[in-house]
């Protein structure tokens, strides 16, 4: 699914009006009808509804949707949150076809009980302060507005974008609109998945753009949805074998967190690899092997229960036999066990992935991960391991991840409620798939395991993180599902992956 930015919509908007000769007021009004429609067609009867306009083009979508609704025999009243002096023009016309259809655009007043009161019960709100124009705090009489709307008992409708939402990074602009559905046109932006919380249900309306404009469109990220996750996914050979389909490594595990490998050795196993191999401390083997009849667990020596540097001529014969190789999942954080991580980051040739530990042990040490330069290397932090790998502490943007896999030269998978994936060539894709029952400790195990096994089948490393993330959402999905986001734990991931498989190869 493409997706655009604030900056490329005005674009496409300015050349479909200024070089395709079409009347800016036809797009409006085709907007308008979009907004309408969604918000109307829950609706048996005409009611009461409550815009809230903005003094730009987002404004007058919002008055012509009012004009629309009046129509229709609807009651409307339309409140205007910024300066008159300072509408647009086409905001302006909409607000004289308003008067001419008998609705009054009403300055907010603040203040006003009765302004609230009729906003706060109406049946439909629409939020048509600002779209995706927005690049500073919502403050003033916009931000009264958006309290109203989220006091809002009915329907909530945003246009284009929810007020207070960034179009670029899906970060909330000092306070936010909190929509029951979006109607965007032409395209989805990228803030309305980083920021899916706020925009509830998108809808994409044809406001009349040619198609052409975007045959050859430049998204910024691509959003990772069943047909893409197809596309990528290997062709299994009919007559392959166990080598055939690739060897994973792993090391994982202490004494004090045995889960992990049990957690990301079967996840490898179910992602389709042929042989799956975990490396524990020796003090965790025999919990580890208990638990793994499929993935051959091997006994490291250990100290205090951790990895240690005698492990490492072992581990480094390993590394130069596997296909791809995961460090990280419960190897704890002893001084000891990091200098081995380090060691073995800077030995490793093939595809790795650092998760959990694997990361925490580069704290300070980034320059460890600059070494892979020209190896294929994922890392998989959620925000606060990605401050320690001197990330930022800003909202998560593409922007960011795009700049920090580039400097790195490495696949950053930044885990999040829209986990961001980012290649150093510049592509970025956000994930569509997942849901809170997710959030519960093992489930990064699974991923990374499963991530290792796309990898050592051959796949290339963006594309292997891009299905991964899906594939582990989508079979988060299906276990909330049946079993709720409360109930389900990060092991029911790896029981649903064989249906997140079977749902990514349907034909559509």
């Amino acid at each position: 699914m493409l997706l655009s930015t604030a900056v490329q919509m005005k674009e496409l908007d300015r050349v479909a009006i200024e070089e395709r000769g079409i009347p800016s007021l036809t797009l409006m009004e085709r907007a308008a009808q979009g907004i309408v429609t969604a918000a109307a067609e829950d609706f048996a009867q005409p009611g009461r509804a409550a815009v809230f306009a903005g003094s730009g083009n987002n404004g007058g979508d919002g008055v012509a949707a009012a004009c629309l609704l009046l129509k229709a025999g609807w009651t409307v009243r339309v409140f205007l949150t910024g300066s008159r002096e300072r509408m647009s023009r086409d905001c302006r016309t909409m607000a004289e076809w308003l008067h001419r259809v008998g609705g009054v655009l009403e300055d907010l007043d603040e203040t006003s009980e009765e302004q609230r009161n009729y906003a706060v019960t109406a049946d439909i709100v629409i939020d048509a302060i600002f779209g995706v124009g927005l690049s500073r705090p919502v403050e003033g009489r916009a931000a009264q507005a958006v309290a109203w709307i989220n006091a809002a008992r009915g329907l909530v409708v945003a246009a284009d974008l929810p007020s207070g939402i960034d179009a670029d990074t899906g970060a909330i602009l000092g306070c936010a609109a909190k929509a029951d559905k979006t109607v965007t046109f032409t395209m989805r932006k990228v803030g309305h998945l980083l920021g899916e919380a706020w925009c509830g249900k998108v809808i994409v309306w044809d406001i009349g753009i040619p198609a052409d404009l975007t045959a050859d469109w430049k998204s910024p990220a691509l959003s990772i949805d069943r047909a893409l996750v197809r596309r990528l996914l290997p062709k299994r050979e009919p007559d392959g074998h166990k080598g055939t389909f690739g060897k994973a490594y792993l090391l994982c595990g202490s004494a004090a967190y045995t889960g992990a490998p049990v957690l990301a050795s079967r996840a490898a196993g179910r992602g389709g690899c042929g042989l799956v191999t975990v490396g524990v401390p020796a003090a965790a083997w025999g919990a580890v092997a208990a638990r793994c009849l499929e993935e051959m667990p091997q006994a490291l020596p250990d100290k205090d229960g951790m990895v240690s540097k005698e492990a490492f001529p072992l581990l480094r014969e390993k590394l130069f036999t596997a296909d791809a190789v995961l460090i990280g999942p419960g190897l704890g954080r002893g001084r000891e066990t990091e200098k081995v991580i380090r060691r073995l980051t800077e030995t490793c040739p093939g595809p790795l992935v650092l998760d959990a530990d694997g990361i925490n042990a580069l704290e300070g040490h980034i320059d460890t991960l600059d070494t892979r330069r020209g190896r294929v290397t994922v890392v998989t932090p959620h925000d606060g391991e990605f401050q320690r790998l001197g990330g930022c502490s800003q909202e998560r943007s593409l922007d960011t991840a795009r700049a920090f896999a580039a400097h790195h030269g490495c696949v950053l998978v930044w885990k999040g409620h829209r986990t961001i994936v980012a290649a150093p060539d510049g592509r970025c894709y956000v994930n569509t798939t997942g849901n809170s029952g997710m959030a519960k400790g093992g489930s990064g195990d699974v991923l990374a395991g499963l991530l290792t096994s796309l990898l050592a089948q051959g796949m290339e490393a963006g594309e292997a993180a891009a299905a991964a993330v899906w594939l582990h959402g989508a079979a988060g999905d299906l276990a909330a599902a049946e079993l709720t986001p409360y109930a389900m734990t990060a092991g029911d991931l790896i029981r649903y992956l064989p249906a997140a498989f079977h749902l990514a190869l349907e034909e559509a």
